[in-house]
């Protein structure tokens, strides 16, 4: 098996680490193999589309989700480092309104499954900090929400060094009580 899967503290969310073969010349690993990854985790996944991001340090981007178009997204870091959030934001789910995070970086190689139903951000942590995300559905300017990232309901414990650098989308992002969310 290729993957080792571990529960990343929400429902249906999962860490992902994959094998990674190692020698004098490098490394080398597979960071996505379906028939693999369907066996490891019991998910039988359609990816339409990868985004590539990166981001300077302090650089804070989310809480995201899409209405009535929920994305599933696998998340990994490829350089650098963040600290990755998510937010279950399914009513019939025993976690709704819960969060967790994790650092995710190109040194541990993991990476994070991220459910339809959730809200997902991330906070880089070192300068040039570079994500690859699958998504299970097309991104749909008109369904994106956004969490107000700081929600003091939330009660975000983000590793901030000072101010986070936030686009304008994000400054005005909803708290979790007026937010629009899944059944």
């Amino acid at each position: 098996m290729s993957f080792g899967v571990s529960p990343a503290g929400l429902p249906d969310a999962l860490v992902i680490t994959p094998a990674v073969h190692a020698d004098d010349r490098g490394w080398f690993c597979e960071s996505w193999n379906a028939r693999d990854f369907a066996a490891a985790t019991g998910l039988d996944l359609h990816f339409v589309q990868d985004n590539h991001s990166c981001s300077a340090r302090n650089v804070l981007r989310g809480l995201h989700y899409q209405i009535g178009t929920p994305q599933g997204r696998l998340i990994r870091v490829i350089a650098g480092a963040v600290f990755d959030v998510i937010v279950d934001l399914r009513r019939h789910s025993p976690a709704f309104g819960q969060w967790r995070g994790r650092e995710l970086s190109a040194a541990n190689r993991q990476m994070l499954w991220v459910p339809p139903g959730f809200a997902h951000g991330f906070l880089a942590l070192e300068e040039k900090s570079e994500i690859l995300y699958k998504t299970t559905t097309y991104w749909n300017s008109a369904a994106e929400r956004s969490l107000l990232w700081n929600d003091p309901d939330l009660g975000i414990t983000w590793p901030l060094q000072g101010a986070p650098q936030l686009s304008t989308k994000d400054q005005v992002g909803m708290p979790l009580r007026n937010a629009e969310t899944y059944p």
